[in-house]
């Protein structure tokens, strides 16, 4: 009896050791995976543990396809105030710190898509900002800008060092004013702003490029780009060339005012005639609203035409992503099942609807 309870007992003890030497292995284990991600080592796998710990509450989405202009002298204001829809008195009398606006060519059409950032330190009676835009359009706003600079006291510089990135809640609902999440360094971030086009875009960080949004917010993750760009085509928001085409977009067709990028009181700017009369009139019979394609589009069908089912015109596919997309929908039949031949042999149905974030009273717009 005595030697049959020392033996349980020896096999006890062995147990217990193994497993405890198994939990300590696991712990380690998980305890240096969260000292390499403090540690910033790796980009890649700091995301990884941040994902295995579970979803954070904010993700930020690197934007590549998107760069910056730097824009400083006396007479930035005055030069910018009639190239852009928008009034620049907003950014230099400090009403706003970002602002979105469109560049339109002389017939009113657009030609750039911008969001502007007042810079924090400015020298005395100089305005610097930041110019967000397309980066396939980069040098051709330059060329743009300089044709109208003349003798004014601006300077213009692309900035290759910094990197612009998009933070969004988790659940993709947007975000704005009280939701916005601390940065732990914010002398480390150029730019940390509402994004001006609407709430449901989240907010705007603009920093060096050896600095990461991980490093300044704490309870977030990295997201793929693609995932940045469906959320747009979700909610009906388009940017750069590809949703709207440069001299060939118009920018109440394109919901302009929707997303706080113009001013009918400001004065004169280029395009300004064709576009001011549209808004008066209070004709807008088109827009670019998101569409739902069934089955998902498998090859390129912007700009082919949009019919009912009886064959009448009913707008322009613009640019889609998979199911998800944005069409010039003629309002009249908006909330038809429409037709989208993207070839010849074959057809997709295509369903828009007017986002959560445009104005409920859209008569007046």
């Amino acid at each position: 009896m005595y030697n049959a309870c020392v033996a349980h007992s020896i096999v006890g003890s062995v147990v217990f050791r193994n497993v405890f030497r198994l939990s300590l292995n696991a712990t380690q284990a998980v305890s240096s995976r969260v000292v390499f991600c403090d540690g910033k080592l790796d980009g890649r796998n700091c995301r990884q543990a941040h994902t295995e710990a579970g979803p954070k509450k904010f993700v930020c989405y690197s934007l590549p396809h998107r760069t910056m202009i730097k824009i400083q002298g006396h007479d930035t204001g005055s030069f910018l105030q009639g190239l852009i829809t928008n009034d620049m008195d907003l950014l230099t009398k400090g009403m706003q710190t970002a602002m979105y606006t469109h560049m339109l060519n002389v017939q009113g059409r657009t030609l750039y898509d911008i969001i502007m950032y007042s810079l924090k330190e400015e020298q005395e009676g100089e305005t610097r900002l930041l110019l967000e835009c397309d980066r396939s359009v980069q040098d051709s706003i330059q060329r743009h800008l300089k044709v109208y600079k003349i003798r004014r006291k601006v300077t213009l510089s692309p900035c290759a060092d910094l990197s612009l990135w998009a933070v969004l809640p988790q659940d993709g609902e947007g975000g704005g004013g009280d939701a916005r999440p601390e940065l732990t360094a914010p002398e480390k971030a150029l730019v940390w702003e509402v994004d001006p086009r609407t709430k449901a875009m989240g907010w705007r960080l603009v920093t060096d490029k050896q600095v990461s949004p991980l490093e300044l917010i704490g309870d977030i993750q990295q997201g793929e780009t693609e995932h940045y760009h469906r959320h747009r085509y979700k909610i009906g928001l388009p940017e750069g060339v590809k949703d709207l085409p440069p001299g060939v977009a118009l920018p109440l067709e394109s919901n302009l005012v929707y997303m706080q990028g113009i001013s009918f009181s400001k004065g004169c700017y280029i395009g300004q005639e064709l576009t001011a009369r549209t808004h008066h009139t209070g004709v807008v019979r088109k827009r670019l609203m998101p569409v739902r394609l069934s089955p998902p589009a498998q090859v390129p069908a912007e700009g082919a035409d949009l019919r009912t089912d009886s064959g009448k015109p009913a707008g322009k596919h613009r640019a889609d992503m998979g199911e998800l997309g944005l069409s010039l929908v003629r309002l009249a039949h908006a909330k038809e099942t429409l037709l989208l031949k993207p070839s010849e042999d074959s057809t997709l149905t295509v369903k828009a609807w007017a986002p959560d974030w445009w104005p409920k009273d859209r008569k007046a717009k």
